[in-house]
């Protein structure tokens, strides 16, 4: 009996044990985390793939549910707004954090990175860190991607035409001219000299931003490119503008037939397969065309800072004016460039109304997909739709190189994003209350009508004015001028 009863209580002890140990491994056994993300399968594919491991490491369960693109914003704050609550997490846009953190959404993060030595929070480049993440001096996301657009293009196509790969919109076009109806991939079918997604809806409304962004932001950063900084007054009802909005219009001439009903994977996959000589596009493209089952153009491809003008916009007149010193005064070559951090990068944010158990584990979810053993390898696969935003990302060459790249293509590729973040001309996506109101509705909408031909350009000008003011009067002129000031003055450097 004795010894059965010993035998017994060692038994005990060493369940004890072993749960003790299980627990400490798993410190969210038994914790469900709700991540609603974006349709992708960009961008949601890192966490399905690193979801079972993390899963495997900590006992949490992690449960991804997607929407479309165009209806992201809105599912987040319905179901925060209503008390829903049916998701814990969320990867969004950061230009979306102020109508989701004022009314108290989302968890403040700021203790948490603070406490949390394997994030490696300073590797993360200044600018995606404070950009994606900080509202009013907090945390409220972890940066997962960053994001900025370049120009793509075949190199071999041009080195065979003999074309210098363009610098100013204008030179894109007659690129484009010249190229459009040349069979680019050996099939025997006119390819296209451009091909950029230009669908409603399908994130369509970007590319005109890039156009214009040249001839509305010269005096730096801290100009801004989309409102007056004195009076919000919307910059659209210009020159400078109107000319971006021909542009944008023209490029549609050498592009596919069906371009207005394309969206960012058809014209992607058109330039992949060798049917296009330009793009423009996110950092996915780099990646993406290393990939030898979705490419076929692996070591032809090129990428350029987004072209400029060599014309600015004279804001008190509203009139174009010739670069000079003064009014180009980070002109390269009497060309301004302002290369558009558009979207700025995906992150993570969680829900205040999680409990606190669950708001740990989804923390440490974004954490973990965050920290450099992760991310420095997933921003090397295409499918993944992360871009480098981590400083040992774009400083060593050897992963890159290890993923599929030449060095000269690695080098190539990631000098284009660092001359990108460090044009001191960089635009700052619009991040103030009802952003998404602003592209999302009102630009998509007013361009997508212009395209298909319903406003002339000064038209469609007017339009986008008239109804920018609405959506400002309506929140407050005078907020969102402090919002928008407040949103110039994220600091890129430290």
């Amino acid at each position: 009996m004795r010894s059965s009863f010993a035998l017994a209580s060692l038994l005990v002890v060493m369940l004890t044990l072993l749960s003790s140990v299980s627990a400490q491994d798993q410190p969210y056994a038994g914790v469900t985390v709700r991540v609603l993300s974006f349709t992708g399968p960009q961008v949601t594919e890192p966490l399905l793939r690193r979801g079972p491991d993390f899963e495997a490491l900590t006992g949490a369960r992690i449960e991804v549910t997607t929407v479309p693109f165009a209806d992201l914003y809105q599912a987040i704050l319905t179901d925060q707004a209503t008390g829903t609550n049916s998701y814990d997490a969320f990867v969004l846009a950061p230009q979306w954090l102020a109508d989701y953190v004022t009314p108290g959404y989302f968890a403040d993060l700021t203790e948490r990175v603070g406490s949390d030595a394997d994030i490696a929070w300073d590797d993360i480049s200044p600018f995606f860190r404070n950009f994606i993440s900080t509202y009013n001096s907090s945390v409220y996301m972890i940066p997962l991607d960053g994001d900025l657009h370049l120009v793509y293009y075949r190199t071999d196509v041009f080195t065979n035409a003999g074309i210098e790969p363009p610098k100013t919109w204008e030179e894109y076009l007659t690129v484009a001219a010249a190229l459009h109806g040349q069979d680019m991939n050996g099939d025997g079918e006119a390819d296209y000299g451009s091909c950029i997604p230009k669908r409603r809806a399908g994130q369509g409304f970007w590319w005109v931003l890039d156009v214009a962004g040249g001839y509305l932001q010269s005096q730096g950063t801290g100009q801004g490119a989309f409102f007056d900084t004195e009076t919000l007054e919307p910059l659209v009802n210009n020159a400078g503008f109107i000319r971006a909005l021909e542009i944008y219009n023209e490029t549609t001439q050498y592009g596919p037939p069906d371009e207005l009903n394309l969206e960012l994977n058809d014209t992607r996959s058109l330039f992949l397969t060798g049917r296009c000589a330009l793009t423009l596009d996110w950092g996915d493209i780099g990646a993406l065309s290393i990939d030898p089952t979705i490419s076929t153009v692996a070591g032809t491809v090129g990428t350029l800072l987004m072209p400029g003008a060599t014309e600015v916009l004279d804001r008190a007149t509203g009139a174009l004016v010739p670069c000079d010193a003064a009014t180009c005064p980070y002109a390269i070559d009497g060309v301004n460039h302002a290369p558009l951090a558009a979207f700025g990068g995906w992150g993570g944010a969680v829900s205040a109304a999680a409990a606190p158990e669950v708001q740990d584990a989804a923390y440490a979810f974004f954490s973990y997909l965050t920290q450099p053993a992760q991310s420095n390898v997933d921003v090397t696969l295409g499918r993944s739709g992360y871009n480098p935003y981590r400083l040992s990302q774009t400083a060593d060459l050897q992963p890159w190189v290890e993923a599929g790249f030449t060095e000269e293509g690695a080098a190539n590729y990631l000098g284009a994003i660092e001359d990108s973040l460090n044009n001191p001309n960089m635009i700052l996506d619009l991040s103030i209350p009802q952003t998404q109101r602003y592209q999302q509705v009102v630009l998509d909408t007013v361009v997508s009508q212009f395209l298909a031909g319903e406003f002339t350009a000064e038209q469609a000008a007017q339009e986008i004015y008239n109804q920018w003011q609405e959506i400002t009067d309506e929140v407050g002129r005078d907020s969102q001028l402090a919002a928008y000031r407040a949103s110039l003055g994220i600091s890129r450097t430290e």
